[in-house]
């Protein structure tokens, strides 16, 4: 299955080098997404030198795997912030994002970035009566926030009327998200940010302020860890849910689809909008979220297309493909400088491609001994067992539950001789148990499968061929090699000979 999204399928590309030397900086970057990416280009105008370090290319996590769209409230719904943390807090929040969006709108007109930026309203609406009453609160919570909420009683063709007014929000906003980090990354390059891609970072020295790739070294004075979850060991691990949501795209006649953000609430929680590039039209679908490594990713992704098909009428998708998200257990983003010295961003559940841009604005400032309003807020060190321990204790007991499982009861394996081309499976190999992955063309890739990072095992990935940590959420290529952290190390691969 191609999983490329139609955003990394339309968007042209810059090629960066490899780190291959021992290099310094004022601050080193790891991830290059578009908070990353935001950033360098940030810092480079503040007049300080950067280095940016990706491990494979810019744009490739979530950024360019994302729904595209930017708006000032939360996918979750920003009455959430308001019952814990009070109408000051969600206005700063709501705030933030708009400044957010403001600047994405304004960096495009400044570069001349071919993103299909363009200004558009959000629709939040129910699929169900019973998910009615959540569209109600959600109103009410966002006028506590300072959103300019208001109900209309209907969706644009060819979405069916919902089950009670809908929620609308005003001037928010959709572009091109793997096009806008094209774009200021080299724009960020022109200023002097240098820019490494498949630069694997396998180690963060805080004591020495030194970065290490398998060719090169960084030292700097800051290190900024921009890689979702921070990569190593940081507290902040223990308290996100991370979870993994699946996206198509498929092609319809230009005009066919509504300008706008429809979210649907209910049984069925789908994102969708429309996409116009090259003189071609995409219908884009989002939803079927789930904790990463424990569900049958296959089943999802054909969960997803169903309902995209049975609601919209569309023809099979074109693009296929999934991102990874992390949610704080307090509902907000840890932003800032953590208890190992290094800044981290993470915890923007789906609301990453605005919350990272915000991140990347807090970050320089606090890098330049700028005050920053938000700072306080989202502060990296902040302890709040009251607001988040119904989510901090959940996803404890989730680590817990995939431990007992895959240690305790030993996880069900099947002989070598039976894994067929294709396909994927615990194996038994001289009563060792392996994790392995015979190709299409019967090659056989076979790997331990405790994770590097906390020792879970794996799980595997059938819609992207790799192998998932239930716990924090690494991911690995069939090999071993790492394809997003926490984890730095790669899974142990072992060579059979004769198989």
């Amino acid at each position: 299955m191609n999983t490329t999204s139609v955003w990394r399928a339309t968007a042209p590309k810059t090629a960066f080098p490899i780190l291959q030397e021992e290099a310094t900086a004022d601050v080193v970057i790891v991830g290059g997404g578009i908070t990353g990416i935001t950033l360098a280009l940030n810092l480079v105008e503040q007049g300080t030198s950067v280095i940016l370090l990706e491990a494979r290319d810019v744009g490739c996590g979530s950024t360019g795997n994302s729904t595209g769209n930017l708006y000032e409230t939360i996918s979750s719904g920003i009455r959430t912030i308001v019952d814990r943390w009070g109408e000051d807090v969600a206005h700063a929040v709501s705030t933030a994002r708009r400044k957010a969006v403001e600047q994405i709108e304004q960096r495009v007109r400044q570069f001349n970035i071919p993103c299909e930026f363009r200004r558009c309203a959000l629709y939040r609406y129910a699929t169900s009566a019973s998910a009615q009453t959540s569209i109600e609160n959600e109103y009410q919570g966002s006028l506590k926030a300072g959103l300019r909420a208001h109900f209309e009683k209907t969706l644009p063709t060819p979405f069916e009327q919902p089950h009670g007014p809908v929620l609308v929000l005003n001037n928010q906003a959709q572009f091109q998200p793997q096009a806008y980090v094209e774009g200021l990354a080299r724009e960020a390059a022109n200023r002097g940010c240098r820019i490494f891609e498949n630069s694997i970072v396998l180690g963060v020295d805080t004591d020495q302020h030194v970065v290490s790739t398998a060719n090169g070294k960084v030292k700097a004075r800051e290190i900024v860890l921009a890689t979702h979850s921070p990569i190593g060991m940081h507290l902040v691990q223990a308290e996100m849910t991370v979870k993994r949501e699946y996206g198509l795209a498929t092609r319809i006649p230009r005009g066919s689809f509504p300008e706008g953000i429809f979210w649907g609430s209910g049984v069925e929680r789908l994102s969708v909008r429309s996409l116009d590039v090259d003189n071609e039209s995409f219908f884009v679908c989002v939803g079927e979220e789930h904790k990463t490594g424990q569900q049958d990713t296959s089943i999802s992704m054909d969960r997803l297309e169903s309902a995209a098909h049975a609601n919209f009428k569309v023809p099979e998708a074109e693009f296929r493909w999934s991102a990874q998200n992390y949610s704080a257990a307090d509902g907000l983003p840890y932003i800032g400088r953590d208890a190992t010295g290094c800044f981290i961003a993470t915890g923007f559940a789906t609301d990453g491609l605005t919350y990272g841009t915000v991140a990347a604005s807090l970050i320089a400032d606090q890098i330049a001994g700028r005050d920053n309003v938000f700072a306080p807020i989202v502060k990296a060190s902040r302890f709040s067992p009251l607001k988040g321990a119904k989510g901090l204790a959940e996803e404890n007991v989730t680590v817990l539950k995939s431990l007992v499982k895959d240690y305790v009861t030993d996880r069900e394996s099947i002989p070598l001789s039976q894994l067929m081309p294709g396909k994927a499976a615990m194996v038994k190999f001289e009563d060792v148990s392996l994790a392995a992955y015979r190709d299409p063309d019967g090659a056989l890739f076979a790997v331990s499968p405790v994770c590097t990072h906390m020792k879970c095992k794996v799980h595997w990935n059938a819609v992207e061929s790799s192998w998932d940590c239930p716990c924090h959420g690494s991911r690995f290529a069939p090999d071993g090699t790492v394809i997003e952290g926490p984890a730095t190390e790669p899974l142990y691969r072992h060579f059979l000979p004769g198989h």
